[in-house]
C-alpha cells in the first residue's frame, strides 16, 4: 500500500451537499509529523443549518421501513470495506495507530453496520391489554418511533471504529443524525460522510460537521432541537455535555482506570501477557485499557518480572510495518500528562521497572511496580503505555481498592476460584468485568458501559438501537 505522504481536502456535508469553510482544522501525520490533511470546521451558521436540516429529516426517516434502512446499513458496509486500505492509510497517519490495527478498525466499523442492520430488524411493537380493574377490554399497540436528531460526539482513539458504533444505531433506528467528530481525527470519518452521500437518504439525513468544540460544541450539544446526545469520550467532557445539555436523552461513554485484579492460584503467564496488551495496545489510549494491576503481595514480585519480559517483545516503530505493535500518543501534550502521572507515581515510591522516557509524544512502554495507593495514576484515568502494579492483602482489600475513585468501566479478575471469580464480579463496581482476561468491548455483542463518571448507558448494537427510541402507546 501507499506510504507516501498525502495532502487531502475534506469538506462539510450539510442537508445533502459539500460544503467548504473559511477555517479548516489542520490534521497532523503522525507516521512523519507533517500536515497530511486540512479538513473544513464548521462555524456557527453551518452548524445552525445542520441542526435545521436534521429536524426537517425527521418526517421523512421516521416513514423510511425497516428493510430499507437496513439496505443502508449494508451499502455503507460495502461501501468502506471497498476503500479499506485508503480508510486504514487514513487512521495510521491522524491516529498513529500501527496499520496492522488500522486494517482491522476498518473491518470492525464495517461489521458494525451489518449487524446494525440485523438489529433494526429487531425494532418489533408489542401488543398488550389492560390487566387492572376499570382497564378491562383495553388493548394498546406499543410502537417504537425514531428519537428525532441524533447527535454523535465521537473520540480521536478509534475514529472510526466508535463513530459506527453511535451512527450505525442511530440511522438504523430512524432518526436523523449530526456527527461531529474529533478535531484532531476527523479525516476517516469525512470518508464515511463521503459513503453515506452515495445512498439515497432524505437530504439532512446525515450531517457531517467537524469544528472545534470552542465554536460548534456548545451550540450543538444545547439545542433544543437535538433530542439524543451519544458521545464517547473523557468523564471531563462527558460531564460538560451534561451539563449544557438540559432535558435530552444522554448516552456517554466516558473514562475508565481498569484494575486488573490477580490472586495467588492465577495462571500467571496469561496474566502478564493479558496485562501487557491491555496496557500497550494503541499506547493506553483506551478507555478499557488494563491501568492498574492489583496483584495479591505472594505474586507481586513475580507478576512484575513475567509483564517485564513480555514487554520487552513489544514491538515499536514504523506504524506501516505489519509487525509494529505501538506507536506515539496523540499529541505531545498528552505525553506530557503521562509522564507527569510517572513522576507523580515516583515521587510517592513507586519504582520503575522499565521505560519511564518521553521523547515529544512518544512514551516508552513503562512498567512500575509497588506502586503507592495515593499516586495520582492509581485513580485518574491515563491515556498512556504504562502497566502500574500494586499490591493487597485480602480479597475485600482488592475490592475495596479497585472501587476507589469515580472511574468504574472495566475491570479484570484473575483466579482459578469460580466461586471467587463470582464475588467478585457481583462485588466490583464496573459496567462489565473480565475473567481471566483483559478487557475488550469488541463489536458490541455484549453491552458495555460506565458506573459513577464512568458514563450513562449502555453500549453494544442491540441496546444502543434501543435507546435511539421511544415507545408509544396506543391505546383502544
Amino acid at each position: 500500500m501507499s506510504q507516501q505522504p498525502l495532502h487531502r481536502r475534506e469538506r462539510l456535508y450539510v442537508d445533502g451537499e459539500w460544503h467548504d469553510a473559511d477555517e479548516v482544522l489542520e490534521v497532523t501525520d503522525l507516521a512523519d509529523g507533517g500536515v497530511f490533511a486540512e479538513v473544513a470546521a464548521a462555524d456557527a451558521e453551518m452548524a445552525d443549518r445542520a441542526l435545521a436540516a436534521a429536524q426537517r429529516a425527521q418526517d421523512a426517516m421516521r416513514e423510511t421501513t425497516i428493510p430499507q434502512r437496513a439496505e443502508w446499513m449494508e451499502q455503507i458496509a460495502d461501501g468502506l470495506l471497498e476503500r479499506k486500505d485508503e480508510i486504514a492509510e487514513v487512521i495510521v497517519r491522524e491516529a498513529g495507530k500501527p496499520i496492522s490495527s488500522a486494517w482491522g478498525g476498518v473491518d470492525s466499523a464495517a461489521e458494525r453496520f451489518r449487524r446494525a442492520a440485523e438489529e433494526a430488524r429487531t425494532l418489533q411493537g408489542e401488543y398488550r391489554e389492560g390487566t387492572t380493574r376499570g382497564h378491562e377490554g383495553w388493548e394498546a399497540i406499543v410502537k417504537p418511533e425514531p428519537m428525532g436528531t441524533v447527535l454523535c460526539i465521537t473520540p480521536y482513539n478509534y475514529p472510526l471504529s466508535t463513530t459506527a458504533l453511535e451512527v450505525a444505531p442511530a440511522l438504523a433506528a430512524g432518526n436523523s443524525v449530526i456527527l461531529k467528530p474529533a478535531s484532531k481525527t476527523p479525516v476517516s470519518a469525512a470518508i464515511l460522510a463521503d459513503v453515506v452521500s452515495e445512498l439515497d437518504l432524505p437530504d439532512g439525513a446525515f450531517n457531517f460537521v467537524p469544528g472545534r468544540g470552542s465554536t460548534i460544541g456548545d451550540l450543538l450539544v444545547g439545542d433544543g432541537r437535538v433530542n439524543t446526545i451519544t458521545m464517547t469520550g473523557s468523564s471531563a467532557a462527558g460531564k460538560h455535555v451534561a451539563r449544557k445539555s438540559g432535558m435530552v436523552n444522554l448516552h456517554m461513554e466516558l473514562g475508565g482506570n481498569a484494575p486488573a485484579v490477580v490472586f495467588p492460584d492465577a495462571d500467571l503467564s496469561e496474566v502478564a501477557g493479558a496485562c501487557t496488551k491491555g496496557s500497550l495496545k494503541y499506547a493506553g489510549q483506551r478507555c478499557s485499557a488494563v491501568s492498574r494491576v492489583i496483584a495479591h503481595e505472594a505474586v507481586h514480585d513475580e507478576v512484575v518480572e513475567r509483564i517485564e519480559a513480555d514487554m520487552e517483545g513489544w514491538v515499536v516503530g514504523d506504524l506501516f510495518e505489519e509487525e509494529t505493535q505501538m506507536g506515539p500518543l496523540i499529541s505531545e501534550d498528552q505525553a506530557e500528562w503521562v509522564e507527569e502521572l510517572v513522576e507523580d507515581a515516583l515521587d510517592r515510591g513507586a519504582d520503575l521497572v522499565r521505560g519511564g522516557e518521553r521523547d515529544g509524544q512518544f512514551f516508552e512502554p513503562t512498567l512500575l511496580a509497588n506502586v503507592p495507593q495515593d499516586a495520582r495514576i492509581i485513580h485518574e484515568e491515563q491515556f498512556g503505555p504504562i502497566a502500574a502494579v500494586t499490591t493487597f492483602e485480602r480479597e475485600e482489600e482488592a475490592v475495596e481498592v479497585s472501587n476507589r475513585g469515580d472511574l468504574a468501566l472495566d475491570a479484570a479478575v484473575f483466579t482459578a476460584d469460580y466461586d471467587r471469580a463470582r464475588r467478585m464480579a457481583d462485588e466490583l463496581d464496573a459496567g462489565a468485568v473480565r475473567i481471566n482476561g483483559a478487557p475488550s468491548h469488541g463489536l458490541g455483542d455484549i453491552p458495555f458501559g460506565g458506573n459513577k463518571a464512568s458514563g450513562i448507558g449502555r453500549q453494544g448494537l442491540h441496546l444502543t438501537i434501543e435507546e435511539m427510541v421511544r415507545h408509544k402507546s396506543i391505546v383502544l
